[in-house]
C-alpha cells in the first residue's frame, strides 16, 4: 500500500511566457505565482524542491484522504487564479509580461507510493521510481493546461472513482505509455469560474477636484514603456533620486497598485503607496501616496508620461499635497513650494543623464 504523496503544481504557459515577453517582469510574476502557491500548503506538505515553473511537495508516511486533498487542489487554485486576478486588476504596466500573466494555467500532478531518499550536500531528497513517475505524468495526452490529476494508485488509495463529480471536480479516466508501462490515472479540469476567488477592489485610484499643485514638465528620447520602467522599477531610483539612504522595496514583485516602497533619509523612514488617477487615453501613469512627509498632512505625486513618438516622450510630474492647518499652508506656499521644485527638476535631469549613459552603454555593447 502506498504510504507517501507526491504533489506537483506546475503552472502551464510558462515557457512561452518567458519565451515571448520582458524576461524580468515574466520572472516576477512567475516567482510570485510561486510563493502563493507555498502559502496555499495546508496540509503541511514539504516542499522538495523549485523546479522552474513547478513546485515538488511531498508528505512522507502519510496519504490526506480523498477530502483533505481534494480541498487543498481547490485551495491551490483557488489561490493562484485570485492572485493573478489581483494582478490584471491593479496592473499599471504596459509590458507584455504583465498584460499576459493572466492567460497563464496551472495543472496539478498527484501521485503516491513508497518513496526512497538520497542526501546531496546534506540536504535530503526524494528518489526512486515513483519520483520518476510523477514527474512523467506531467507529460500526458490530456488536452487542456489547467487540471488536476491522480494517478490510479492514489485514487484507489483514497477512493476516488472515475465517476466522481463535484461542482469544482468532474474526474475522467485515462492513461499513458511511459518507459514500456501504462500508467492510468483520473483527471478533472479545473473551470475557474467555478472558484470562489478572493474579491479585489480598486482603492488606489483617487479623483481631485483641484488643478495640480505644482506641474513639471520634461522630455526625454526614450520610448514611453521605457520610461515608466526606469521610474517604476524601484532598483533603478539610487541612480536619479539623490539624497535618499537606501530604498526598501520587495525586488521580486512587479509594481502594481497598491505596493509600497520606502525611502529612509536621515534615518526616517518615509512610506510610499502606489496610487493612480484617471489619465487620457494613451498616457500612462504611475502615482505614489505618502503621509511621511514633514510639516504637511499627505502628498499624491504622479509620473504620467505622454508618447511622442516611438523613441520619445514628455513626462509631466504634478503635485498634490494635503496641508489642513493655516500654518501648513503658508510654509507649503512660502518654502516647500520652491524646494519641491528644484528637487525635481533635479532628479529629472538626472534621470535624463542615467536614461543617456544607459543608452550609450548598451549601443557600445552592441
Amino acid at each position: 500500500m502506498p504510504n507517501s504523496l507526491l504533489f506537483i503544481p506546475d503552472i502551464s504557459g510558462y515557457a512561452q511566457f518567458v519565451q515571448t515577453t520582458e524576461v524580468e517582469h515574466s520572472q516576477h510574476v512567475i516567482a510570485e505565482l510561486l510563493e502563493v502557491l507555498i502559502n496555499a500548503n495546508t496540509q503541511n506538505l514539504r516542499l522538495a524542491e523549485v523546479e522552474g515553473d513547478a513546485l515538488f511537495f511531498y508528505k512522507e508516511g502519510e496519504v490526506p484522504s480523498q477530502e483533505k486533498l481534494l480541498a487543498q487542489i481547490e485551495t491551490m487554485y483557488t489561490a493562484f487564479y485570485s492572485h493573478l486576478k489581483l494582478l490584471e486588476n491593479n496592473r499599471i504596466c504596459p509590458c507584455n509580461a504583465c498584460a499576459t500573466a493572466p492567460n497563464l494555467q496551472l495543472k496539478i500532478i498527484a501521485h503516491s507510493g513508497d518513496l526512497q531518499f538520497i542526501t546531496v550536500q546534506n540536504k535530503r531528497k526524494p528518489f526512486g521510481q515513483v519520483v520518476i513517475e510523477a514527474h512523467r505524468l506531467l507529460k500526458n495526452s490530456i488536452p487542456s493546461d489547467n487540471y488536476a490529476l491522480i494517478s490510479e494508485d492514489l485514487s484507489q488509495h483514497i477512493g476516488i472513482s472515475e465517476d466522481y463529480k463535484s461542482q469544482l471536480f468532474d474526474f475522467s479516466k485515462s492513461e499513458n505509455e511511459y518507459d514500456g508501462r501504462n500508467i492510468k490515472y483520473l483527471y478533472s479540469e479545473i473551470d475557474k469560474q467555478q472558484l470562489k476567488l478572493t474579491s479585489y477592489d480598486t482603492p488606489y485610484e483617487v479623483q481631485f477636484d483641484v488643478p495640480p499643485f505644482l506641474t513639471i514638465q520634461k522630455k526625454y528620447e526614450v520610448s514611453a514603456e521605457t520610461l515608466l520602467e526606469y521610474i517604476t522599477n524601484y532598483g533603478y531610483r539610487h541612480h536619479w533620486v539623490k539624497g535618499v539612504d537606501e530604498f526598501e522595496y520587495n525586488p521580486d514583485e512587479v509594481t502594481r497598485l497598491g505596493t509600497e516602497h520606502v525611502c529612509v533619509i536621515d534615518g526616517k523612514r518615509l512610506n510610499f503607496i502606489t496610487v493612480t488617477k484617471a489619465v487620457d487615453s494613451g498616457k500612462l501613469i504611475y502615482g505614489e501616496y505618502t503621509k511621511d512627509i514633514p510639516v504637511i498632512d499627505s502628498m499624491h505625486q504622479f509620473y504620467v508620461i505622454d508618447k511622442v513618438s516611438e523613441g520619445s516622450c514628455e513626462l509631466i510630474i504634478e503635485l498634490y499635497p494635503e496641508a489642513k492647518s493655516i500654518l501648513k499652508k503658508i510654509i507649503l506656499h512660502l518654502m516647500m513650494k520652491r524646494n519641491f521644485r528644484k528637487s525635481i527638476k533635479e532628479s529629472l535631469d538626472n534621470l535624463e543623464s542615467y536614461i543617456n549613459d544607459s543608452q550609450e552603454k548598451e549601443l557600445i555593447s552592441q
